[in-house]
């Protein structure tokens, strides 16, 4: 990896990380319904101008197949996650879900064996999948919810992201057998569109639309995960793969939950206590082994 991508990997590593941070802060003046609409909502728009502006020379997206395969990647990789995940943080620690989203490339490396002919599993990346997993079982074993007021961990949580991991580990595999040469900015876009415009409506619905209780502080928080973590985030991240490739994009994995951890520490009084360091360690030394590369074999 280049040593020019480092900037932009730590970028987004603070993009997300903050947005998690972001996300647990509005839980208490925002349901999570809402909240996920409005953040949905508000990154649609910001795409919406970009198109309108012709965006280095962009034209809107056409084609039925790339509107219903990215819908169908809108639903798996956005809308279910998205919800689970900033759902799960009524439970529990914005650094402990951090840590668990980390464990998508685990899901997803385990579902492209079976889905994908040229993602065979070999032994690297099964120890690196059991070792990853055994994180996060050392946290939820040890009750860790990374909260100051909550002794035992509610393992609800911990399902709700590891649905959301799965959900998303779906939407992955579908998107490489289907939506591979596609451009991954308009593919982005349109998953965008899809989940806000089903999201938003079921949050209305469900939830209402009461913003009384929501202060500036709230206001600038969903901002913050709307147009940073959602909106520049997915255009950071289309820079970097264009530049620098695959593998420089998923290095963010291993920003985002030491910025979730000790922004949720500094500012939300979140605890970080040797489980869950335990658990960091183990969960990012696994997927550092699932992504690891094996270098070429030289011939003498």
């Amino acid at each position: 990896m280049p040593i020019q991508a480092i900037p932009y990997i730590l970028m987004l590593g603070f993009f997300f990380g903050s947005t998690v941070l972001a996300s647990r802060f509005s839980m208490g003046q925002l349901s999570s319904l809402t909240f996920v609409g409005l953040r949905l909502t508000l990154a649609s728009i910001a795409f919406v101008i970009l198109y309108l502006f012709s965006f280095q020379g962009r034209t809107w997206p056409r084609g039925r197949q790339l509107w219903l395969y990215s819908a169908a990647v809108g639903i798996m990789g956005t809308v279910i996650p998205m919800n689970l995940i900033v759902g799960s943080l009524n439970f529990q620690s914005s650094g402990v879900t951090a840590m668990l989203i980390t464990l998508s490339p685990a899901f997803t490396v385990v579902l492209a064996h079976f889905f994908l002919e040229d993602e065979r599993l070999n032994g690297r990346k099964v120890f690196g999948v059991l070792l990853a997993l055994s994180g996060a079982v050392v946290m939820l074993a040890m009750g860790e919810s990374g909260l100051p007021d909550v002794s035992q961990a509610n393992p609800i949580g911990y399902l709700m992201v590891f649905t959301a991991m799965l959900s998303g580990s779906f939407s992955t595999i579908l998107a490489r057998k289907k939506l591979q040469d596609v451009d991954s900015f308009e593919t982005s876009s349109i998953q965008m569109w899809v989940a806000a415009l089903i999201v938003m409506p079921l949050s209305v619905v469900i939830a209402g639309f009461d913003l009384s209780g929501v202060n500036s502080q709230g206001f600038f928080a969903l901002g913050w995960a709307s147009l940073t973590g959602t909106f520049l985030g997915i255009l950071v991240t289309f820079y970097v793969i264009q530049r620098f490739g695959a593998t420089a994009s998923s290095m963010p994995a291993y920003v985002i939950p030491v910025v979730a951890a000790l922004g949720g520490a500094l500012l939300l009084n979140e605890e970080i206590t040797l489980g869950i360091v335990i658990g960091m360690v183990l969960i990012i030394g696994g997927i550092a082994l699932i992504n690891r590369t094996p270098r070429p074999r030289v011939m003498y």
